[in-house]
């Protein structure tokens, strides 16, 4: 019987690779006896949210235990979505965001429609637990500040990692330690890579 499982969703024109943090993560979560779900998400080059809202739903719905919620990028927004759609009760216990993009970054015609900016962020409950929010000081894809976007009117703990760009593989982001520590405390603060 599981008593916590972990779901990794990925953002946009990810396949996954192993070379990937969230890879890396699936598998040492798996190595120490964790049930992990790390879909690949449908059309990961063109997505479409109800397509990726359904597919999350599932794998949710196969969940056992405390739940766990590690998002990238693309999939943070998607989660927006999905936590708009429970009215008020929480789909995880934890939630970590990484890395979620920016508002001008909604502009790129193909993920236009996972923008959250009909959502009203400080309603959203995204889990039973404070969410935390990972982001860069210099993230290509969120020039804003994703701790003044998200971090604030969601009410997340937030870590701002210095240097760290998208937190993706061209950024050193391959094993990356600080975030298997958070899925097993969840009270840990993430640090940048190094």
């Amino acid at each position: 019987m599981w008593n916590r499982s972990f779901l990794i969703l990925h953002g946009v024109e990810n396949r996954r690779p192993a070379e990937h943090w969230q890879y890396d993560l699936a598998q040492r979560l798996r190595d120490r006896g964790e049930q992990v779900f790390y879909p690949q998400l449908p059309d990961p080059d063109r997505p479409v949210l109800d397509a990726w809202h359904e597919a999350i739903e599932t794998e949710l719905g196969m969940m056992r235990g405390e739940r766990v919620v590690v998002c990238h990028s693309l999939a943070c927004a998607a989660w927006f979505h999905v936590s708009a759609g429970r009215d008020g009760s929480p789909a995880a216990d934890h939630v970590l965001l990484v890395s979620p993009p920016g508002p001008a970054t909604f502009s790129w015609d193909v993920i236009a429609g996972f923008t959250p900016a009909s959502l009203d962020l400080g309603r959203l409950k995204l889990s039973v637990m404070t969410p935390r929010l990972v982001c860069s000081d210099n993230d290509p894809y969120c020039p804003e500040d994703a701790a003044e976007v998200y971090g604030r009117p969601l009410g997340c703990d937030v870590d701002v990692l210095a240097g760290a760009g998208h937190v993706a593989v061209l950024d050193g982001y391959g094993p990356w330690p600080s975030v298997f520590d958070w899925c097993l405390d969840p009270a840990k603060r993430l640090t940048v890579n190094q």
